[in-house]
């Protein structure tokens, strides 16, 4: 696992603030918010998470059956708060094996759903044709939220993508079968929201997935 932030769009190495610039840099892409080292799932990692990010953490809660969380991952510094998060989860996939889940929350022009998804980003707006109907509806935070399908994504996974609460919200699955669990009124939950249950989140190995 990594010890350093690294770039949300590619994962190479980030310069920090320092006297020739404010911000975080890539020398690829720029001028980026730093993904933080990721950490073996546990509780108290999901919370420092729900406490400083500055979008949702987004999770399928209750967690379907079989399923845990696996992983946690933001961008962002202490400067700024999060950016962007991502969480993992994995459990029973609908038609047999194991199937793994990324739910990502992000402000525009972060990336870090974009490289999960495997594509050209920064946003999944070019790859969505939001001209037809959405593919698949999930309740975020209560509210109907449309998502599209992403084109262009690896075969590996499916991928959807759509906007609730102002922000990019992407689900990246894997297989890509495992994308029928988005068909089945996914309610996805903003851990900022539920206060102590977070502790009732049960967790289990870390995801490789996260740590692409």
């Amino acid at each position: 696992m990594r010890g350093e932030p690294s770039c949300p769009k590619c994962g190479g190495r980030v310069r920090a603030p320092g006297l020739f610039s404010d911000s975080w840099q890539c020398d690829v892409h720029g001028t980026v918010h730093p993904l933080q080292p990721v950490i073996p799932p546990s509780v108290e990692a999901l919370s420092v998470v729900v406490h400083r990010t500055q979008v949702p953490v987004w999770m399928p809660w209750p967690l379907p059956v079989g399923w845990l969380f696996t992983g946690v991952a933001s961008a962002g510094d202490d400067r700024t708060g999060g950016k962007a998060t991502a969480v993992a989860c994995s459990g029973p996939g609908p038609l047999g094996g194991v199937g793994e889940m990324l739910l990502i929350a992000e402000e525009l022009g972060v990336g870090l759903g974009a490289r999960y998804a495997g594509i050209d980003g920064p946003d999944p707006g070019p790859h969505m044709n939001v001209e037809k109907p959405p593919q698949v509806k999930v309740l975020a935070a209560g509210r109907p939220t449309p998502m599209w399908h992403v084109s262009g994504t690896p075969d590996d996974r499916a991928v959807f993508a759509g906007e609730a609460r102002g922000l990019w919200v992407w689900a990246i699955v894997f297989p890509e079968q495992t994308g029928l669990l988005m068909y089945d009124e996914l309610v996805l939950t903003d851990l900022r929201d539920v206060g102590a249950e977070v502790d009732l989140v049960p967790c289990g190995a870390l995801s490789p997935r996260i740590l692409t």
